[in-house]
Order: structure tokens, then C-alpha cells, then sequence
């Protein structure tokens, strides 16, 4: 909601009924838990962790880096 709030695009990528998607996934972020997000190449970890980078202010950064 905070992305689409933000007007970010985004692509998800369920993995809730593929073990191979799961396994990369777990693989890449070094987690087990859903949803894990990336903004870019930077790994930001979970939903707690993206609305502490908004909370911060260092959200916005990392998105303009997209562009």
C-alpha cells in the first residue's frame, strides 16, 4: 500500500505455491518470511523495514535512485 500509495511501480512476485520461487527467495534475502522487498538492487528486507526507511525519511532516496 505504501508503494502504490507512493505511485511506485512495482512487480510482486508470489511465491506462496512455488517451492523453487520460495527457495530463491529465501536464498537471495537470506529469509524465510513474506514479503521480502527490494527497491533496485538494495535489499530492503520486510515490510517493517520499508515503513522504517519511510519513518526515517530515507524511503524517498533510495527511490529516486530508480530513476
Amino acid at each position: 500500500m505504501l508503494l502504490k500509495s507512493k505511485g511506485v511501480p512495482f512487480t510482486e512476485i508470489p511465491v506462496d505455491f512455488s517451492r523453487q520461487k520460495r527457495r530463491e527467495m529465501e536464498a537471495e534475502a537470506n529469509s524465510h518470511t513474506v514479503p521480502q522487498i527490494w527497491i533496485g538492487d538494495y535489499h530492503v528486507g520486510g515490510c517493517d523495514e520499508l515503513y522504517q526507511l519511510e519513518r526515517n525519511g530515507d524511503l524517498e532516496k533510495y527511490l529516486e535512485n530508480l530513476q
